[in-house]
């Protein structure tokens, strides 16, 4: 596997002023779409964790503006303009269309959750650009509430499968394509008030890049923007080419087919004339699991952690994409298959991104990052007894990430690719029938070092409901995240049911459908991350606020 690159004919230099000033306008454009969409959306997993992305493209499908969310979108909206000018052509394509995806298999998306809508932007009966938005959905069907488990063995049992179709026609809803998707989904209202949401986003976009192609014309604002590109690549090619050439491996695990089994991530990554390319080959077979990594989500991965470790403000467009090739076995974890499942693809790219991060650290050693603890995954469901309605509660709780070789990794962040935020106590307990009893940092579950991992979340959740279930997929509660240069690993992260009770017990890290009676607690520990160097080097000032700060290894649970 490889990914394309798509080099541009030669084109007289723009200039910089107007190209930056076009960049900035078209980044604040697509801003302004994922403002739209969490202002106007239902769902709390949308308009509290605002889990989206927004995106704005040139007429050949190229990224040229990604507002800065959930950067793992990214690998929902790598080559879906292609797949929709496959599949139609432009000449079959008119002005108020708007096309929606969701499958990895078959050109929209990286899980199926993540509904991806595309519209085009038509000047002069000419497609000129493409603006596109991503929601993460609570539920899209399939065999457990929230349409993503990592016990799914198959893409089938995941949820509704949609290749890019078209929902709207003109500027009307394609009501037949519509109904399809709301009778799959548990929480059909929720879905429609969140797909309108999402056609709003794109109209708002749409109307943005009208106006700037009305003010420069298409020809200018081509040749501008497909110069801005030109000049990210280059940029890019110049951060690599400081690294000293040459071939670096990687490698960690995720967990595997049986709890405790472990599932190899192998990775060479070549430094050459101001190129990465990055082989995978010696990892894993697919999983029977959902934990397997689809193309475009390790395409996605490998782009955010390259960027946040080379160049962190390069502009997130198609520019820098072009200077990464990428190989994986197909078949493999990082190469699944059809009908493999992939549903918690987010959780295991934060094992990825450690590989790609280490892989790096090695090139670039004043910038090397510790592995990291990802998010762990609930989906609460049942029947709120405040007013009889069904309920799917998608939430996730960040981990710790990694120590840097020059400071302490952050507490409670979600890490690498994964970017949407924990749901506020107040909008889950208004929402859902929840009471959140305990909700602080993990004390001790940073790795100890010269520089300290971050540490990773206690959550607890009391029950409030009659029905409830629960749907748990993690990593890093087998495999910690190890340190780095002499620091020590962050501990692992685990689920537990009824903690300090005489019926608590550690549930498995992956799991579906646990029933919650009514006053138990579901306690949720995520994985903290490594530290960096030799303890012993640690500054006396800095071990003196771990200890005020209770930073400082405890009991594993407390």
């Amino acid at each position: 596997m490889r990914n394309e690159r798509k080099p541009l004919a030669p084109v007289q230099a723009p200039d910089p002023i107007r190209a930056e000033v076009m960049a900035r306008y078209l980044l604040a454009a697509a801003e302004e779409m994922g403002a739209t969409l969490m202002r106007t959306s239902f769902s709390p997993n949308i308009k509290e964790r605002a889990d989206c992305s927004t995106a704005i493209f040139d007429a050949q499908g190229q990224v040229i503006a990604l507002a800065q969310r959930v950067p793992i979108h990214l690998g929902s909206m790598v080559g879906a303009v292609d797949e929709i000018l496959s599949r139609y052509g432009r000449e079959n394509i008119l002005p108020g269309d708007m096309f929606m995806a969701n499958d990895p298999y078959n050109g929209g998306g990286s899980h199926l959750p993540d509904i991806n809508v595309i519209s085009p932007v038509f000047i002069g009966g000419e497609i000129v650009a493409f603006v596109a938005n991503i929601a993460h959905h609570a539920d899209v069907g399939g065999m457990v509430p929230g349409s993503e488990a990592a016990v799914c063995n198959s893409i089938f049992q995941e949820g509704l499968r949609l290749p890019p179709v078209r929902i709207m026609r003109g500027g009307e809803i394609n009501r037949d394509v519509l109904d399809i998707v709301l009778l799959n989904s548990r929480t059909p209202d929720e879905r429609l008030g969140d797909l309108r949401a999402q056609f709003a986003a794109n109209l708002v976009g749409t109307r943005a890049v009208e106006t700037l192609i009305a003010r420069y014309g298409p020809e200018e604002t081509a040749r501008t923007i497909a110069g801005y590109l030109d000049f990210t690549e280059r940029r890019f090619a110049a951060a690599i080419a400081r690294l000293p050439a040459g071939t670096y491996h990687a490698e960690d695990c995720l967990d595997g087919n049986a709890e405790g089994e472990r599932a190899l991530i192998r990775l060479a990554m070549t430094i050459e004339g101001g190129r990465l390319h990055f082989d995978f080959a010696g990892s894993a077979k697919q999983l029977e699991s959902a934990r397997n990594i689809p193309e475009r989500a390790l395409l996605a991965t490998i782009y955010t952690v390259a960027k946040s470790l080379l160049d962190p403000d390069v502009p997130a467009n198609a520019g820098y994409y072009r200077t990464i090739t990428t190989a994986a076995p197909k078949g493999s974890v990082v190469g699944p298959q059809s009908p493999a499942a992939v549903g918690c693809r987010s959780i295991s790219c934060g094992v990825l991104g450690d590989v790609v991060a280490k892989a790096l650290s090695q090139a670039l050693p004043v910038r090397a990052l510790a592995p990291s603890g990802p998010h762990h995954l609930m989906v609460l469901a049942g029947s709120d007894p405040r007013n009889g309605t069904y309920f799917v509660n998608y939430e996730t709780v960040a981990g710790g990430m990694g120590a840097r070789s020059n400071r302490d990794g952050m507490d409670a962040v979600r890490v690498h690719a994964s970017g949407a935020s924990n749901l506020p106590v107040e909008a889950l307990e208004h929402a859902f029938p929840f009471r959140v009893d305990r909700y602080a940092l993990w004390e001790g579950s940073g790795g100890d070092g010269e520089y300290r991992g971050g540490m990773g979340v206690i959550r607890d959740y009391r029950v409030l409901g009659d029905d409830i279930v629960v749907s748990l997929s993690s990593e890093r509660q087998h495999v910690e995240a190890g340190g780095m240069e002499g620091g020590r690993p962050g501990l692992c992260g685990r689920f537990v049911f009824n903690p300090g009770r005489a019926d608590e017990r550690v549930l498995p890290s992956a799991a579906a459908d646990v029933r919650l009676p009514r006053d138990s607690v579901l306690r949720v520990c995520t994985p903290g991350g490594g530290g960096f160097g030799d303890p012993a080097a640690r500054a006396p000032v800095a071990r003196e606020r771990d200890e005020r700060e209770d930073r400082l290894p405890k009991e594993r649970v407390q």
